[in-house]
């Protein structure tokens, strides 16, 4: 069974709409059937509540009642919905060297499939993707119409099921993100707390530079770009960017963690995958959507560390 949320009682602030935006049509207030794939995962998790109190019907679907990979199964996820967003995704990616044709399933066969379905609906497809289908070359912010050069087997999964859905026909929204947080599941954030607390050195590597993203302020940008009737391809993350060590020294002056903190290189840690080192995304595109300014990483950051050592 999926889970259902209702929507809350409480006022949705949605800000006057721009009149002149590519890819967008007239604001509508019309709340609409959403199914969410992977929607107890870490993303889903923020982005199921966000959008049942914009007054939409959400429907999350996980594992193990639905498996993206079993095309009846995703198929009964669809059943009713009006829009789907694709959470569901192969994201270990040095897992992803070792089994290719797992990550291959999950994230390019699996979104084919889905994208050949919506398009027999006529649903919207609202896609996740990520940074890992650039190379991380140089030091400018990747923007949308850089040719993908992904370095890893994930990464290029990745961007095979972005390109499926392109190809297909369908509807659809591809938003890309980066260094996602959040409160359910694994991440760097998570990974800093839990190694800090148990009182030993941390080696962090300082040449990785983006921006850590709440899931959060995804799942508000999704909101509005639902609200919007945007299609097409839009990178997402809080603003600003910053290397992997100084995000953890971030980390560990607001928390007061004594623990030290050792820069390295990446070529330090042994790793199956390729990490790109310039993760830095352009945000001018889904900023001009936006009717809020995106915030920094460092208050997004801030604020989630303050409700983490409030539990």
């Amino acid at each position: 069974m999926s889970a259902i949320y209702i929507p809350s009682n409480g006022n949705h602030h949605r800000g006057a709409a721009l009149d002149k935006v590519a890819n967008r049509r007239p604001d509508s207030r019309h709340g609409k059937s959403i199914a969410i794939l992977g929607g107890r995962g870490m993303l889903g998790s923020d982005l199921a509540p966000a959008l049942a109190a914009a007054g939409h019907q959400v429907h999350a679907w996980d594992l193990p009642e639905c498996d993206i990979t079993r095309t009846a199964q995703m198929e009964k996820a669809l059943d009713g919905a009006e829009i789907v967003v694709n959470c569901a995704a192969f994201t270990n990616v040095d897992g992803a060297e070792d089994h290719p044709e797992s990550a291959e399933a999950v994230n390019a066969r699996a979104v084919a499939h889905l994208a050949a379905a919506a398009r027999r609906r006529n649903m919207l497809v609202v896609h996740i993707s990520t940074d890992f289908v650039f190379d991380g070359q140089g030091t400018r912010p990747w923007r949308e119409d850089d040719p993908p050069r992904p370095l890893s087997v994930y990464g290029r999964t990745k961007i095979a099921g972005e390109q499926a859905l392109r190809q297909s026909g369908c509807q659809y929204l591809t938003m890309r993100v980066q260094w996602s947080y959040g409160g359910h599941g694994a991440n760097f954030i998570a990974k800093i707390l839990e190694r800090a607390r148990a009182g030993a050195p941390l080696k962090i590597v300082d040449d990785q530079v983006g921006a850590p993203t709440w899931t959060r302020d995804m799942s508000r940008a999704i909101v509005q770009l639902l609200d919007r009737q945007c299609t097409g391809l839009y990178h997402f993350a809080n603003a600003g960017y910053s290397s992997r060590f100084d995000v953890a020294r971030f980390v560990m002056d607001h928390c007061k963690l004594p623990n030290p903190l050792i820069p390295c290189r990446t070529g330090e840690f042994p790793a199956r995958a390729a990490r790109p080192l310039n993760s830095r995304f352009e945000l001018s595109r889904i900023q001009a959507v936006l009717d809020y300014p995106i915030r920094s990483w460092q208050e997004a950051l801030a604020e989630y560390l303050d409700e983490q050592i409030s539990k």
